[in-house]
């Protein structure tokens, strides 16, 4: 029987990133029916959302299709007081991401921003959170983690929002490898 030893399993967890851990990936499937109230909007998308808080950025990519009214704006509302329902006021830039393709049914966006600007911010998420962009990107970090921030796009026919989704970790392959090793871990246990 092979032994591992304390060495090892670090080197296998530095090498697949898993010590560095300061990118954090989630993803919402879009839709109205996960809207406050749901709707019947046919209307779908993925958002994904990366935040980096050693590096201090957050990049938002959405795609959506489908939609019943034209798109006016679209953000991330954070934090729900409880995890993946409820409604939130708005964390990110407002009324609406810079360059959101507005007027549209269907259509994709990209963009990373600096989270120690308070131009990234809704300037009443800042003061609300400490009053700083730092203090403010940290309870965002915090009401990603604990799934109360949803990603929402508002449309013509749909004020409140036509698709929205709660934001949920993407598990990682680092964060998988490390549970495949407790796991090798805990079966090499029963064994014995």
């Amino acid at each position: 029987m092979k032994v591992f030893s304390l060495t090892s399993i670090s080197a296998v967890l530095a090498a697949s990133g898993f010590a560095h851990g300061a990118l954090v990936s989630y993803e919402a499937v879009l839709s109205g029916p996960a809207e406050s109230p749901p709707n019947a909007s046919p209307g779908t998308g993925i958002a994904m959302v990366d935040i980096d808080t050693t590096a201090h950025t957050v990049r938002y990519r959405a795609a959506f299709s489908g939609l019943l009214g034209t798109t006016t704006v679209a953000h991330v509302h954070a934090a729900t007081p409880a995890p993946f329902a409820g409604t939130a006021g708005v964390a990110t830039q407002t009324p609406s991401f810079p360059a959101w393709p507005a007027g549209v049914t269907s259509g994709s966006y990209d963009m990373t921003f600096d989270t120690t600007l308070g131009t990234t911010w809704n300037p009443a998420f800042v003061t609300a959170n400490g009053g700083t962009p730092l203090t403010a990107e940290a309870a965002f970090a915090s009401a990603l983690a604990g799934g109360r921030a949803y990603f929402n796009v508002h449309s013509s026919l749909f004020g409140g929002g036509e698709i929205r989704g709660f934001l949920a970790l993407v598990p990682t392959p680092s964060s998988l490898g490390v549970l495949a090793l407790g796991s090798l871990f805990a079966c090499r246990r029963r064994r014995r």
